[in-house]
């Protein structure tokens, strides 16, 4: 598990350093994560090996959100001023994530011949 780990913060910290040193756009974890893809799809073994890992990970993604209640409520005076917007920029990212998920989904499923 610490291997697996390892695996995944290296691919990320690869990405970090990509980005920052070249003055890519695009966040490191995101790049880092892109390399990951395609280390798995050169290395299937791998992905089966670390899978059990990234599900772990995945079932306690709800704690990754503390910090950021915990800063909501370190700066509730803001919400006052900035909070429409702040609401309104999640409302519109999250149905466009939804959106976006559904047509992405929606689009493999046609390509896999899966039934309607």
């Amino acid at each position: 598990m610490i291997l697996h780990l390892t695996t995944i913060l290296i691919f990320q910290l690869i990405g970090e350093t990509l980005t920052r040193s070249l003055g890519l756009i695009v966040p490191g974890p995101v790049l880092g994560m892109a390399l990951l893809l395609g280390f798995f799809m050169a290395f299937p073994k791998a992905a089966a090996a670390i899978q059990p890992t990234a599900q772990g990970l995945l079932s306690h993604l709800s704690l990754l959100f503390v910090p950021a209640g915990v800063g909501i409520v370190g700066h509730l005076d803001r919400m006052g001023t900035d909070g429409p917007a702040i609401f309104l920029a999640l409302a519109v990212s999250t149905a466009l994530s939804i959106t976006v998920g559904a047509l992405v989904f929606a689009s493999l499923a046609k390509r896999m011949g899966a039934e309607e």
